[in-house]
């Protein structure tokens, strides 16, 4: 028997999982990691924490597997994407804290290159918007903040790299600077059609090429690991998170699509070998690239999915875990009236309105605790809704069904109303923790576990199937109200 090991590192903990050949989950451990607020705003993590907890939950899972080292042929990473690292190529210590996807300390500079006329080109090139969301614009500010950095950066002293590119360096002593092309396509500098970094968005931003690592596959042979790990293995499998959760889920033909119900909530479609172009302001990316032959997505992203969860009982203190809230949810028959915009953070796709903010309303002298709890599980369900239903107005194709992945994927009232409202089945695994399984998945086709994706396919069955009810007339209204309360969410701090 052959093993994997899975290194999914996060943005709330870094785990680690041991697969056998059938994807069976042989051990696993986790580490929470600590979240860094120093401005309103801004989130940042300690590469070094990253770097010092995967190392350790690596060891730690193989250990609770009880096998010997030679037993892991292989390892595969999966990562927070858009997180920004910059280090110094002699000794590898960074220069800064990592500035977390979530951070948006470059509002002003996305902004100003907005108004600049600029963002049609890069949408054509990249399939992404101009956002403080992506990579450009963190290097950036790292580049102009961080003393001495550009003049080191001439001087071919510092690299700059997703989570992914940090891990494999550390891996393998500061060997490889390398990136997949997943994780490449969500920086703002990698062009979609040339597969490379494109020179005129480097000029845009101002970021020497020599800083960025190499773009490789997804899958294959990508590096030895003699670094950090308790034995020496061959890293054949790498994807942003979200890409890996769409290979865990076996997406693999045009017009799959996977929905990973989390923090956020990630919705994304398979498009095959083809771009996509949205007319929905949503984003294309590579979904991964295997022998040289990159397969595309499109994607929507939901700032707030089970946060909203998280701040009911944290900030609200209705609940006092969140599984409480299904029960308390299925109290009442409906939500009273009551409609919740969780846009404490802005929206996300498909409206990419930065100055909305949350909306609680239709609240009456009869609304409790249990109306608002259903109403925001409707609220992560009708932006996921919003999501697909733009998805299917720019490719003129119908979802056929979804799959599920994610902690909030076990919420069975959740995922009833999620099918209800996109009018198609939900598949779930029986493995919800899809984006490990990805990471393996791609470990194990580049290591040649098997020999093809249809074989992977296999292997994944799913463990539930909601169906919706028919001739539902209430998702007709809740998706009405919706769009009327989000109208009033919009623009607020603009």
């Amino acid at each position: 028997m052959r093993y994997l090991l899975a290194l999914d590192q996060g943005t709330t903990s870094s785990r680690a999982l041991v697969y056998d050949e059938q994807l069976s989950v042989c051990g696993s451990a986790q580490r929470p990691l600590e979240q860094f607020f120093p401005n309103p705003g801004w989130v940042e993590h300690d590469p070094l924490e990253i770097w010092r907890s995967q190392c350790a939950v690596a060891n730690e899972a193989v250990a609770r597997a009880q096998l010997p080292p030679d037993a892991i042929i292989a390892v595969g990473i999966s990562n927070q994407r858009e997180t920004t690292v910059l280090w110094e190529r002699a000794g590898g210590t960074p220069l800064h804290r990592a500035l977390v996807w979530q951070d948006r300390r470059t509002a002003d500079a996305c902004e100003a290159r907005r108004a600049a006329g600029v963002e049609s080109l890069i949408q054509a090139k990249t399939g992404l918007l101009i956002d403080p969301y992506f990579c450009a614009s963190k290097i950036h500010w790292l580049l102009e903040q961080c003393p001495g950095a550009r003049v080191r950066a001439a001087r071919g002293e510092l690299a700059v790299g997703t989570i992914d590119s940090w891990l494999i360096w550390n891996l393998t002593r500061g060997r490889c600077h390398l990136t997949d092309a997943s994780n490449a396509s969500r920086t703002m500098l990698y062009n979609l059609t040339t597969g490379d970094w494109d020179d005129e968005l480097l000029a845009l931003w101002d970021i020497p090429r020599e800083i960025l690592p190499e773009i490789t596959d997804s899958s294959g042979e990508l590096a030895e690991i003699d670094g950090g790990l308790e034995f020496r293995a061959r890293l054949t499998g790498v994807a942003g998170d979200q890409q890996a959760a769409l290979f865990g889920q076996t997406c693999f033909n045009a017009g799959d699509a996977k929905c990973t119900f989390g923090t956020g909530c990630f919705v994304l479609r398979q498009s095959g070998q083809t771009i996509p172009h949205s007319k929905a302001r949503l984003l294309s990316t590579v979904a991964w690239s295997h022998l040289g032959v990159r397969s595309y997505a499109l994607e929507g992203s939901v700032f707030m999915g089970g946060a909203i969860v998280q701040w009911l009982r944290d900030g609200l203190g209705i609940i006092e875990s969140a599984a409480e809230i299904e029960t308390l949810a299925r109290s009442v028959p409906d939500n009273g009236g009551v409609v919740l915009v969780p846009a404490f953070t802005g929206l996300g796709a498909p409206y990419w309105d930065p100055h909305a903010r949350g909306l609680l309303i239709g609240l009456t002298r009869g609304t409790t605790r249990a109306h608002i709890a259903r109403a925001a599980l409707e609220a992560i369900a009708l932006q996921v809704t919003a999501v697909l239903n733009a998805m299917e107005g720019d490719s003129n194709e119908r979802l056929i069904s979804l799959k599920v992945d994610g902690g909030a994927a076990a919420n069975s009232l959740l995922m009833q109303l999620q099918s209800d409202l996109l009018g198609c089945p939900l598949e779930v695994p029986a493995d919800l923790e899809t984006t490990a399984r990805g990471a393996a998945s791609l470990a194990g086709i580049g290591a040649g576990v098997w020999p093809d994706f249809m074989a992977l396919a296999a292997l994944n069955q799913p463990s539930r199937v909601y169906a919706p009810h028919p001739a539902n007339v209430a998702r007709v209204t809740l998706q009405e109200r919706w769009q009327a309360a989000v109208s009033r969410a919009r623009h607020w701090t603009a």
